[in-house]
């Protein structure tokens, strides 16, 4: 009857084993002791079996999930265009994990230009370029205790001639250091305080794949200015006296049209606006503030300012220029 007693013990312990592995921390110690009563000659008796103890191994698992709501909208030419990813160590234990990227899937329409990988080092949850360390790999693996997680940042260039809707897809990859596998493979020892490590349902190794979608090139405008300067001898040095005419040209790129568009410019120190020379696309505009499209000193003390109004991307452009003459 003991014999059958101790059975049942060591059988009980083995349901409570398994049913707790996946969610107790690796190396908790779980302790098994059993009691047996009995009578003899009406004396009642109690004795109690052999401590079992049974140390929990590590298990090694993980899960990678890509964070953004949407494919990221981005324009053709771009460069370090980010996709983040949620790294969780969903094992019992402390691990850390090696990365890889990948962007040349099937399935898309254009191969994003796979580039670096970085950590979200101060946690807000954004890629923050200067700020974000570079992953460089098997130098500053991430490393998490059980459960814990962290955000990681898989940046790609966008080929230049990508077309609007278009996508493209771009994986990140991570794999436990400790060991990848089919599932319940051991690795002896391997696991914390020189406990056996085992590989859980998802081989200790995962994947999450993001995406961009391409969209129009938003208008945006451009200034380039210049400057040619005409000596009081004929020559063209920079002396007191001399007249230096500044050329602001205008220009609208990409998509659509730029809405009130106005351009304003200080007078240099050490200089003096010539009354009358302000001009828009070689038309005269007055100094005063009045019906046209510019004036100097009424708007912006100081400075010349011309409203353009709409500017149409792919139309010619605006010109303004007016001189001012060195003290």
């Amino acid at each position: 009857m003991v014999s059958r007693l101790f059975l049942v013990a060591a059988f009980s312990l083995l349901i409570v084993t398994c049913a707790l592995a996946d969610g107790t921390p690796a190396g908790t110690d779980i302790t098994s002791q059993a009691t047996i009563n009995y009578t003899i000659t009406g004396t009642g008796y109690t004795e109690l079996s052999n401590t079992v103890t049974t140390s929990v191994a590590e298990v090694l698992d993980l899960s990678l999930v890509w964070q953004d709501a949407a494919p990221v909208e981005v324009q053709p030419g771009t460069v370090a265009q980010a996709l983040a990813f949620r790294l969780t160590n969903t094992g019992n234990g402390s691990d850390g994990y090696n990365l890889a990227g990948q962007s040349t899937l099937g399935g898309d329409d254009f191969d994003p230009v796979l580039g670096n990988i970085h950590l979200d080092t101060n946690g807000n949850g954004r890629f923050d370029p200067g700020l974000d360390e570079l992953y460089i790999p098997g130098g500053n693996d991430p490393v998490l205790a059980a459960d814990a997680f962290t955000l990681l940042f898989l940046l790609n260039d966008i080929p230049s001639n990508a077309t609007v809707n278009q996508l493209g897809a771009s994986m990140l990859s991570a794999a436990s250091n400790t060991g990848v596998g089919a599932p319940g493979t051991v690795f002896t020892g391997a696991g914390e305080n020189g406990l056996d490590a085992v590989v859980g349902t998802n081989g200790g190794q995962g994947d999450g794949q993001g995406s961009y979608r391409i969209v129009a090139l938003s208008a945006q405008v451009a200034i380039l200015k210049s400057a040619v300067v005409v000596d009081p001898f004929g020559g063209s040095q920079p002396v007191a006296g001399a007249t230096i005419t500044y050329q602001l040209s205008v220009i609208a790129t990409g998509t659509g049209s730029t809405n009130g568009v106005v351009v304003s410019d200080a007078i240099p120190l050490n200089t003096s606006y010539n009354p009358g020379t302000l001009m828009l696309d070689g038309t005269p505009v007055t100094d005063a503030v009045d019906g046209d499209q510019g004036d100097m000193g009424g708007t912006t003390p100081g400075a010349i300012t011309v409203s353009l109004g709409d500017v149409a991307v792919g139309g010619p452009g605006k010109t303004i220029t007016f001189t001012v003459t060195i003290d």
